[in-house]
């Protein structure tokens, strides 16, 4: 394993503080990192960095690759002499705070990226080459006639527009070319603020984690080019979509809704299309978590006409095949969910670190895999995800009987591990909970900034299967960056060798 022992942040780059309603690549994410630095945290670990789409989530994007331009930031703009601060000070972006609201931000600042575009010199160099190297060409075009439809799901297109060809792509580059030219400048654009804070990372000692999820939204850019990769109609419709059987926490399953991959074309072109996505991600990142690992074995695939997942099925997927040239990469495999024979196959042949996650430890159950004195070296342990209650929330939750267990086992794990027991409040037990993950043996261990705060359900970033602008809205305040949260991680770094 090519991991070393650390630990380190999730805080999706949209929950930072700013001052135009969406945290960015300016200079908060750089107080971010020296703050990490200080806390002597070695990772940063961010969500898909794609634009969002259908709910706001960066797991329904309109393209596998392309990079959300809600996160560019106004101010360095501003420092390039593309804006006036009279450009943007009286727009709202926000109502609050604490919460990103994607529909104003669509209203607003898309707009004055338009109006940067502008007073941008097309002629760039450095630019020219960024379009010529097409790397976002499609992505572009997707979007230019997507505007053109007032942002409309491909399928409401009109019909000339429906079919991908280059006759079309040629037409469109041409006719628009301006609107084309500002969706690849969006681009170039989130590349350059990226790379440098990317970079100031680096040489800070951090490493950044990124996320990919398996599939794709149907709304994308990859369907509406390239559906030969997908299980779908003659007509391009969903055929199959996916999901997750029923289990103990819902009765019907999930129902995600994106397009099944056709893996058997996949493997005829030796998985051309995932090798370029994974190579791309590894130009962003330093680590890549893969969502969903478990579907790369087998795959739950739903008849797209239903409207739950009860009565799917599951089919094979790549397996060892699609990753036997990438083991040498830096990839932490999102083990959770149904996990049988075939799965564990897949982790031992891949050697890839899995996931732990401290919520779903104290059950009282002593062989139970997520406890922390359970935990072996090649994993990633957690107190939660993105997708999970924050802890302190979770916990409230628990009727008497299952707090007694809870509390009972984590004294337990404490003995185990030789960590202090805090136990007079709630907050107490998280505050132990995370100290418990720091003194596991995995090799990495991560926090959730909702759970190093100790903070409640209304802090949560998603609500899987539900669309909600209380999913992937949370954001943080300054003041929650203190230097006694830095102190206490430098702490649990210092005293279990992280």
């Amino acid at each position: 394993m090519n991991f070393k022992r650390n630990a380190g942040i999730l805080l999706h780059v949209t929950s930072l503080p700013s001052k135009y309603g969406i945290g960015t690549l300016g200079k908060e994410a750089y107080d971010f990192v020296d703050w990490l630095k200080k806390s002597k945290m070695k990772i940063w670990q961010v969500l898909p960095l794609v634009p969002t789409n259908y709910g706001d989530s960066p797991y329904q994007s309109a393209s596998s690759t392309a990079l959300n331009y809600f996160l560019i930031d106004f101010d360095i703009l501003r420092k390039k002499g593309l804006l006036r601060v009279k450009d943007y000070k009286d727009l709202k972006f926000n109502y609050t705070d604490n919460r990103v609201n994607y529909e104003l931000l669509f209203q607003n600042k898309i707009a004055v990226l338009k109006k940067a575009f502008t007073n941008f010199n097309i002629h760039n160099r450095n630019f020219v080459k960024f379009v010529a190297k097409a790397s976002y060409k499609d992505f572009a075009v997707f979007m230019t006639i997507k505007e053109m439809h007032n942002y409309q799901a491909w399928t409401n297109w009109e019909e000339h527009y429906q079919d991908y060809s280059e006759e079309l792509e040629n037409e469109i580059i041409k006719s628009h070319q301006h609107e084309y030219l500002f969706w690849q400048w969006t681009q170039y654009e989130f590349l350059y603020e990226w790379n440098k804070l990317h970079t100031y990372a680096r040489d800070n000692g951090l490493e950044i984690m990124g996320d990919m999820p398996l599939y794709v939204a149907y709304d994308s850019v990859e369907v509406w080019k390239n559906p030969e990769l997908f299980v779908l109609t003659e007509s391009k419709g969903l055929k199959l979509v996916a999901g997750c059987p029923p289990d103990a926490f819902t009765d019907d399953g999930q129902l995600w809704g994106n397009p099944i991959y056709d893996w058997e074309y996949m493997r005829k072109t030796h998985y051309e299309w995932w090798n370029q996505r994974i190579s791309k991600a590894f130009e962003l990142y330093d680590i890549l978590r893969i969502d969903h690992f478990r579907g790369f074995d087998r795959y739950y695939a739903i008849p797209a006409d239903h409207k739950n997942a009860r009565n799917g099925h599951w089919e094979e997927g790549p397996k060892f095949d699609l990753f036997k040239d990438k083991l040498d990469l830096k990839i932490v495999a999102e083990d959770l969910g149904l996990i049988d024979d075939g799965v564990r196959k897949l982790m031992a042949d891949t050697q890839y670190p899995g996931m732990k996650v401290l919520e779903f430890a104290f059950d009282g159950n002593p062989t139970n895999e997520h406890k922390p004195s359970n935990c072996t070296e090649n994993f990633v342990i957690y107190t939660g995800t993105h997708d999970n209650m924050p802890l302190y929330q979770y916990i409230c939750d628990l009727n008497d009987d299952q707090y007694r267990t809870f509390v009972w086992d984590v004294h337990n794990e404490c003995a185990k591990l030789n960590v202090p027991v805090l136990d007079e409040t709630r907050q107490d037990i998280v505050k132990t909970v995370v100290e418990l993950a720091f003194a596991s043996k995995a090799k990495m261990c991560i926090i959730p900034m909702q759970d190093l705060l100790a903070l409640d359900g209304h802090s949560r970033m998603n609500l899987p299967s539900t669309v909600s602008t209380d999913n992937w809205s949370y954001r943080i305040a300054k003041k929650d960056l203190s230097n006694e949260l830095q102190e206490r991680l430098k702490k649990y770094a210092i005293k279990y060798d992280r």
